[in-house]
């Protein structure tokens, strides 16, 4: 199999036999499901056709470096064919199509998602570098969830909005990120799907297996050509479709600078735009709060996915009389996470998406300590090939600091402190982001204050990274407007009108 590792590798210290611990057995998951083709097209019309561009990318397993496929890379022409193809599937009688047949369409996606879950998972991992743990428990069910949840949608959509007349805004360009591939396709094209649009999707330059993967899964349950297209590229891809004039609306997840250049592209048009863009999440933690609780939460909110996570809780604010005790604990739970082979099911924490995603963390890392953050790492042997990085504590960090606010989108941890809830809540939301936020405490009564207060779109308390299609998610700020999810995503992808 094309980008396997030969070996585990790459294994935090703190588990050896002599110390006292437990012995490391391998439990790898295996990838005989999975059969990559050497060569991918496009999807367009409900076949897979030759890019008129000729050109093509090349998509590269982290773990190792080596190429899995060749990809076709969509031109301006090839986005032109999708947007038609896709209009005609919307005028000849998707938009037409009874809700209760919309439904009976996306529940077979459901399904058959979770028939290849499995080998979705393992694509999902070896082209993204996530551990097959999260792709196999998170990504691919959730996916699953979406369709489910938006098939129930389908023929309801007048009772969800009470009063109006709901109907499809028509053509609808979407744009995902490469953190989770797999399941913000999901999340884009359920909603889309259920309210009678049609869809011309484009997946991240760096991982569009699985979304190529998910168009063979489309066509098994049955989606009339067409209905959804997938144009695969890099960036000038991305440029010419949501700058298409055939186009009703915009959905994109990704930076917030692209995320800044789409609006200005599309001010002045009619087509509808949402923006779900960056983050810098504060993890509040009380005194009160169940301190062994926090730090699981602490660790899933910043190490989960590498922390490629636009919602990571990548500011730690821990109050000054529990903050010794806290980093304490916090330091010990990070040294028993396991970096190394993604395909390994005890694996914590996998490979870093690509090498440029790299150099990015490497740099804001270095920026920290020459801005005089004192940086704390684990001993941790990683593997020779493929990109990785170690889990990363970042102490003594002022708020001006470039750790403290800019995206890392990696396993980096900036450590702040506050004394009272005034100043928690000051410093959380001192940052131009407002995705997402966590809070620790014992009280009630202490949550609800400070959840009122932060300005984040999403507000967890005594959690994290707890994602649901019945809920919105988005931001504020420059995270981003409009919301996924639950009805504040499907009135993204209507027009109300009043009976």
């Amino acid at each position: 199999m094309p980008g396997e590792l030969a070996e585990p590798t790459g294994v935090l210290a703190g588990v050896d036999p002599a110390d006292g611990g437990f012995a490391y057995a391998p439990s790898r998951e295996s990838t005989d499901l999975v059969a990559i083709q050497d060569r991918y097209g496009l999807w367009i019309g409900g076949e897979e056709v030759e890019a008129l561009s000729g050109r093509t990318i090349t998509t590269t397993n982290p773990a190792t470096e080596e190429p899995l496929a060749e990809v076709a890379e969509a031109g301006p022409e090839d986005v032109d064919l999708a947007v038609a193809a896709a209009r005609r599937a919307y005028e000849d009688g998707w938009r037409d199509l009874p809700g209760r047949e919309r439904a009976k369409v996306l529940y077979r996606v459901a399904r058959q998602l979770q028939e290849r879950a499995r080998e979705l998972a393992v694509l999902e991992t070896l082209d993204g570098g996530k551990p097959i743990k999260e792709s196999r428990d998170i990504d691919v069910p959730l996916a699953a969830a979406h369709f489910f949840h938006h098939a129930g949608w389908a023929d309801k959509l007048e009772w969800a909005f009470a009063n109006r007349t709901p109907s499809p805004l028509g053509v609808v360009g979407q744009v995902i990120p490469w953190n989770f591939p797999l399941l913000m396709a999901a999340w884009k094209l359920a909603p889309a799907l259920a309210t009678g649009n049609t869809v011309v999707l484009k997946p991240a330059e760096t991982t569009p297996l699985t979304a190529l993967l998910l168009a063979e899964v489309l066509a098994e349950a049955e989606v009339p050509p067409g209905v959804v297209n997938i144009v695969t590229g890099g960036g000038a891809t991305g440029a010419s479709l949501v700058s298409h004039p055939g186009l009703d609306k915009v959905a994109f997840t990704g930076s917030t600078t692209v995320g800044r250049q789409i609006q200005e592209s599309l001010a002045g048009t009619r087509t509808r735009l949402t923006l779900e863009l960056g983050g810098k999440a504060a993890n509040i933690v009380y005194e009160d709060a169940a301190v062994d609780q926090a730090v699981e939460g602490v660790v899933n909110g910043i190490f989960f996915n590498q922390g490629h996570v636009c919602c990571a809780g990548s500011r730690l604010l821990v109050q000054e009389s529990v903050a010794e005790l806290f980093l304490d604990k916090l330091r010990r739970r990070i040294a028993t996470l396991r970096v190394g082979d993604p395909l390994d099911k005890n694996t914590d924490v996998g490979a870093i998406n690509s090498a440029e995603q790299l150099g990015r963390i490497t740099s804001l890392v270095e920026a920290g300590v020459e801005e005089g953050g004192e940086r704390w790492q684990p001993a941790c042997a990683l593997p020779e090939k493929g990109w990785w990085f170690p889990p990363t504590v970042f102490t003594g960090v002022s708020q001006s600091s470039r750790i403290a606010r800019e995206e890392v989108f990696g396993p980096v941890l900036a450590v702040l402190t506050f004394r009272t809830p005034e100043e928690a809540v000051a410093k959380a939301n001192n940052t131009p982001y407002g995705l997402s936020a966590g809070v620790w405490s014992e009280k009630g009564s202490k949550v609800l204050w400070t959840a009122e207060r932060l300005q984040a779109g999403v507000v967890w308390a005594n959690t994290f990274n707890k994602l649901d299609p019945t809920s919105p998610f988005g931001g504020y700020k420059e995270s981003g407007f409009g919301r996924e999810g639950g009805l504040h995503g499907l009135a993204s992808y209507v027009s109300l009108g009043r009976r």
